[in-house]
């Protein structure tokens, strides 16, 4: 995809050959025009006035013609050297915030007639595909690539275009993202859930094997009586011996 500013500089028609006076352009200002603006005059510095001088010099040696012609190729000049500097500054923006996702400028050139070459148009490929299986990093992507086509101070309608394109794609993305997070939030509860069913399954487990281990302590016989007790008893109770004696 493209954005960048149109080709839209349309060189000026050069003017009839019709002599007329080389200070035909100083139109004197009609009584009451200096109410029109509070702006104070500016004063020429001297450089300017200097190149004044020099133009005029000249001027003065050419026929009212080429006065003409000399001065519509300045015109000329001048508004390619302003068209130059806002198509750079346009495509120079977009690569500067696109960062890795847009390439480098690429330019449209017209020849004035100084014979200098002018930058009348020029776009920057910026990359505006989606990242599969990851809406989040899609949604940054898309963020980026909408601040890149609008990055320029008078956006063209090609720019205006994918802006609108990548806003598209960075809603879809926060639906999808939105749509993983809730199923994320719902498998997390449901394996709370099943731990929380595991634990109490396990303490039920837990209390059967002690109830059952304290009924057989319960139930268990009593050790019988000792025997020697009884031993000793009768040894008492038996009948002393006795032994007569014949005298």
């Amino acid at each position: 995809m493209q954005i960048g500013s149109a080709t839209s500089y349309v060189a000026p028609q050069p003017l009839s050959q019709t002599a007329r006076p080389a200070s035909s352009d100083l139109s004197q200002p009609a009584p009451g025009d200096e109410s029109l603006s509070d702006t104070p005059p500016v004063e020429p510095d001297d450089a300017a006035l200097h190149e004044e001088a020099a133009t005029r010099a000249e001027e003065d040696k050419l026929s009212p013609g080429e006065v003409q012609q000399q001065r519509q190729e300045r015109l000329e000049i001048a508004k390619l050297t302003s068209r130059d500097l806002e198509v750079r500054a346009h495509e120079q923006a977009h690569a500067a915030v696109g960062g890795a996702y847009a390439g480098a400028p690429t330019y449209t050139f017209t020849r004035g007639p100084d014979g200098k070459r002018y930058a009348v148009g020029g776009e920057v490929g910026i990359d505006t595909s989606p990242i599969p299986n990851d809406p989040e990093a899609t949604l940054r992507k898309m963020e980026l690539v909408q601040r890149a086509a609008l990055a320029p101070a008078e956006p063209s309608a090609q720019d205006l275009r994918i802006a609108a394109q990548a806003s598209a794609q960075a809603t879809q993305a926060r639906a999808e993202l939105a749509q993983l997070r809730r199923e994320e939030e719902a498998a997390v509860a449901e394996e709370r859930a099943l731990q929380r069913e595991e634990r109490l399954a396990a303490e039920e487990e837990r209390e059967a094997r002690e109830a059952e281990r304290d009924g057989k302590e319960r139930q268990a016989p009593a050790s019988p009586p000792r025997l020697d007790l009884y031993l000793r008893l009768a040894q008492l109770q038996a009948p002393v011996p006795t032994v007569d004696l014949l005298v």
